[in-house]
């Protein structure tokens, strides 16, 4: 692969703060050689086997298919007469704590064909409440609706009506309306003053021209059955402008109720591309319902477990495990990102799937290099930041000298290590934090929604002035488009003007921002979340030519038919676009593709940049001096990132002159809604930077998006702890020198630590080694 010439300028003026002089190595030469274990909240390593009995929980609650719903006990008497004032009891309510399908398995939670032995109680209900002559007119009132549906009649004036008279007991009501919906799903009951009236279905109707008479049929009694845990899937569908269809009829009619997802189907495969659309009820809606009393001490199925990944990004691994048990990302919860390249040990949580289930897909998954194990039911989801730390196991190969250093390559490493381990490392956030692309890093993203610009805005051709300041920090360079002038005629572009104003090196210029190559500058306020998303490298390969193609007609259908089924978020954004359009509210909707977990960590991406800026700034302006309005942490037994603004002491001018506080107690805010700055250069540096990025009064809170940044802190040292390290000699069998007893050979470093959660081992290496890792 190429080399990323880009991240390594953006990351290789970072600072240092020990003194040695380090030595040059490998790291990643294959997964193997980069092994990460999580250390959960009680300071265990989580792939060691669990003790807990796995689904011990199972035996206290049942079998999610036998718990069905109660109907709903009670009617509102409204006028029938009047539209704007009616019930319909087919949309009465919903189901709790489902299950999403995945196709070809667990059957048994499905809405099936055919009469089932509660529909066969339906029937019976009928006849003993009903009556018989009541319920033979009930019958023949279905017949004709079902008749002139059938001969394309169009029912002429008001919609028929048939009632079944007043039913003065509340209970026998609900019966009675749940009933009629089961055996006659084309039929919707209206209840008013104690009388219930049967009407035909227009919906029933509609849906009918898009599937088959039998998946309606089955459709509507899925909806009314309000079933635990079951969900219903359409038959497998190779038309996607259809499937679209129906996504919309079901979203248009019943989304405030329900929630469609598509997912390959039985044999899918890219000669036979099979895609079932499967339909769940969304959680939201039976908060606000009465609930049987077994239903409101029922809790949501949480399956808890450890992944071992290899070699896969943690978003890949999520789909997939997505899509075979046939839930959605969202539902998976998780303590922290993990790298891509090497083995990775990760607590997971899983909503809605039980552990048998989870324990059924074990061989599918060892093909994407992945496996589970300690599973078992636990009461609540992960949320981020829920663990200790995580435990490293490196090997860094092909040792050697820095340039022009003849000292002993052993000594020097020996004198690396001991040195981080003393006096710390700067607490950088690591590269995996921002991407490894050239062009487009995720803060840059995040940046962009901060500012909601969710899409390209039309028409964006622009020309003027413009003013770029560059600022070197310790040889940390920053640049950024800082002022635009009024938009003006297109023209070329001039020469750039330098100019040296203290630390900054601005340019000033004028330009035809659209008429710039690919890769020059652009008016960062212009480029928006979704098109930055999808900002294609320079890489013949089919992820970069689909993104491409996105770029140049924003046809995200055709973009889809490109894009590789491995890459899990752009086709989820691509999805979204295709079904909502290109608009802002459609991107809106897109970014919701991705859960929570996803959509926060661009934004903490930018907040974790500009932290990174701060510190070296900081250590630039005043070296490891505490100083006068410095941020200090008064709690040492609180991770630092979970410190409350009262555990943090503004340094006053006496401290300063009695040395009070050490550098590694120093904190600086990560940016949010709920932190302080220093009072000190670093924060007008912070306020500089807010109003270069235009966020001067940004509240970091995206309604639209459901995002709110609260903001944190975090320590501008650490320490590797459990640091224990041994060199290995390796010898190359393929070299031989001819004419001498030499053999080639050279030497591997074997690291082990821990870091504390949210700390970087690449970090950390790149103290001891000097190198960029």
């Amino acid at each position: 692969m190429e080399e990323d010439t880009d991240f390594r300028i953006r990351f290789s003026s970072l600072c240092f703060v020990t003194d040695h002089v380090g030595f040059h190595g490998t790291i990643k030469s294959s997964p193997s050689d980069f092994v990460v274990i999580e250390i959960d909240e009680q300071g265990q390593l989580v792939n060691k086997a669990s003790d807990e009995p796995i689904c011990k929980v199972n035996k206290l609650l049942p079998e999610p298919d036998t718990l069905a719903k109660k109907p709903k006990l009670e009617l509102q008497n409204l006028s029938f007469e009047e539209k704007s004032s009616q019930e319909v009891s087919t949309l009465a309510g919903c189901s709790d704590d489902d299950q999403n399908y995945e196709p070809g398995s667990e059957k048994e939670d499905t809405i099936k064909d055919g009469t089932s032995t509660c529909e066969e109680e339906d029937i019976d209900v009928l006849g003993s409440l009903l009556g018989e002559k009541t319920d033979e007119l009930l019958n023949q009132f279905a017949c004709d609706v079902k008749e002139k549906w059938n001969s394309k009649t169009e029912l002429i004036g008001s919609s028929p009506e048939f009632s079944l008279g007043r039913i003065l007991d509340k209970n026998q009501r609900a019966v009675l309306h749940s009933a009629v919906r089961q055996k006659f799903p084309f039929l919707i009951t209206v209840g008013k003053n104690s009388e219930i009236v049967v009407k035909p279905n227009l919906e029933y109707k509609e849906l009918c021209h898009l599937v088959s008479e039998e998946e309606a049929f089955d459709f509507f009694k899925y909806l009314d059955a309000k079933k635990e845990n079951s969900k219903f899937t359409f038959k497998p569908d190779r038309n996607k402008d259809h499937r679209k269809a129906v996504h919309h009829f079901v979203n248009k009619k019943f989304g405030n109720l329900v929630e469609t997802k598509s997912f390959p189907g039985p044999n899918y495969s890219a000669d036979n591309p099979n895609v079932v659309i499967t339909v769940r009820f969304r959680e939201k809606t039976h908060k606000h319902r009465k609930r049987s009393l077994d239903c409101q001490e029922r809790k949501d199925i949480y399956t808890a477990f450890t992944l071992r990944k290899e070699n896969l990004e943690m978003f890949e691994a999520v789909g997939f495990l997505a899509i075979k048990l046939g839930v959605i990302p969202s539902d998976f919860s998780y303590a922290g990102l993990k790298d891509k390249k090497a083995i990775t040990y990760q607590a997971m949580v899983v909503r809605k799937v039980t552990p048998e289930r989870l324990k059924n897909i074990e061989k599918e998954i060892e093909k994407k290099r992945m496996s589970v194990f300690n599973i078992r039911s636990v009461d609540d989801s992960l949320r981020l930041g829920q663990l200790k730390g995580n435990h490293f196991d490196i090997v860094i190969r092909n040792l050697r000298n820095q340039i022009n250093d003849s000292a002993n390559l052993r000594e020097r490493i020996l004198e690396a290590i001991e040195n981080v381990k003393s006096k710390g490392f700067v607490n950088y956030y690591g590269p995996q934090r921002f991407g490894m692309g050239r062009k487009v890093h995720t803060d840059q993203i995040g940046l962009a929604l901060l500012k909601r610009e969710m899409a390209q805005e039309s028409g964006s051709s622009f020309a003027g002035h413009f003013c770029i300041r560059v600022s070197r920090i310790r040889g940390y360079l920053s640049a950024r488009v800082v002022s635009e002038g009024l938009p003006g005629n297109r023209g070329p572009t001039s020469e750039l003007a330098p100019v040296i104003v203290g630390r900054n090196l601005w340019f000033l210029g004028h330009s035809a921002w659209c008429g710039f190559p690919q890769g020059g500058i652009q008016a960062h306020r212009r480029v928006k979340a979704v098109r930055l998303f999808l900002t294609p490298e320079d890489l013949d390969d089919p992820v970069n030519r689909a993104k491409k193609y996105f770029l140049q007609t924003e046809d995200a259908k055709g973009t889809l038919s490109l894009m590789p089924d491995f890459k899990v978020r752009e086709r989820a954004l691509l999805e979204s676009l295709h079904r909502f359009g290109m608009t802002e509210e459609g991107c809106v909707r897109a970014w919701f593709s991705f859960p929570h977990s996803m959509r926060i960590f661009y934004v903490h991406a930018y907040s974790s940049n500009i932290w990174n800026e701060s510190v070296s700034y900081r250590l630039a302006t005043y070296g490891s001096r505490v100083v006068e309005g410095d941020l200090v942490c008064l709690d040492e037994d609180v991770d630092d990132e979970r410190l409350p603004n009262s555990r943090v002491h503004l340094v006053t001018e006496e401290e300063e002159s009695a040395n009070t506080y050490t550098i590694h107690q120093v904190v600086l805010p990560v940016l949010g809604y709920n932190i302080q700055y220093p009072k000190n250069k670093v924060g007008q540096w912070y306020q500089e930077v807010l109003s270069r990025d235009g966020l001067q009064t940004c509240r970091f809170k995206i309604p639209s998006l459901k995002l709110n940044v609260p903001g944190c802190y975090r320590k501008l040292l650490k320490h590797p702890c459990n640091l224990s390290y041994q060199l290995r000699e390796e010898r190359n069998a393929d070299v031989k020198i001819e004419g001498s007893h030499i053999d080639e050979a050279t030497l591997s470093l074997l690291i082990s630590f821990d870091l504390d959660a949210s700390c970087y081992a690449t970090v950390c290496l790149r103290e001891i080694m000097k190198h960029d890792v």
